[in-house]
């Protein structure tokens, strides 16, 4: 099975092993299968060391054997990630998630954050449940920068978005269709450097 592309971590104990600098070193040298050996030689650490935050990132579900290889009287465990990048999913914070249903003043940061969370969980749950499926979910997505004069223009362009997108959802929505999306739109400015 080919590693994944991204793994969205939505448990407590993953997210807590993640956070250990070393494991985080593995993991990123984990792209390609290694054992603990030689993880050692690389990393310039005891193998008993990498041996332990191995089997935590296993228990954690962040790497998985490979092969087994034998070595004289031992059997050296060649490990790899299981994916090549992570995400965590706003959700591991329980209660404390931002909920999008009741957001807070329109228009401010904290909103587009609370949407974009609720995203982030669904497209997460969606993701899992394709690979579990064996398929992926089709998505949509598209990202563009804009540079406005004057604010006016801002304003008067995220309402010509809005007029066309609820022209387009007019054009192809169909109640009786089998297939349901959600649309989330946002836009903020630019951080200067980015």
């Amino acid at each position: 099975m080919p590693i994944a592309a991204v793994k969205c971590l939505r448990e407590p104990a993953q997210v807590a092993a993640l956070l250990d600098p070393t494991r985080q070193l593995i993991l990123a040298r984990l792209g390609q299968p290694d054992s603990a050996a030689g993880l050692a030689r690389t990393l310039d650490q005891p193998r008993q060391r990498l041996n332990y935050h191995l089997r935590e990132l296993e228990k954690a579900g962040l790497v998985e054997l490979f092969e087994q290889r034998r070595r004289g009287n031992c059997v050296e465990r060649v490990m790899r990630a299981v994916a090549r990048s992570y995400v965590i999913a706003p959700g591991v914070l329980g209660s404390l998630f931002a909920d999008p249903d009741q957001p807070p003043a329109e228009g401010t940061p904290d909103t587009l954050l609370a949407l974009a969370g609720r995203v982030f969980n669904d497209v997460a749950e969606l993701s899992e449940a394709g690979d579990a499926a064996g398929e992926r979910a089709a998505t949509v997505a598209a990202t563009a920068e804009i540079r406005f004069a004057r604010p006016e223009d801002r304003d008067a362009f995220a309402e010509d978005v809005q007029h066309e997108v609820a022209a387009l959802i007019r054009e192809y929505h169909d109640e009786s269709g089998p297939e349901a999306y959600t649309i989330f739109m946002g836009a903020y400015p630019v951080r200067d450097g980015a």
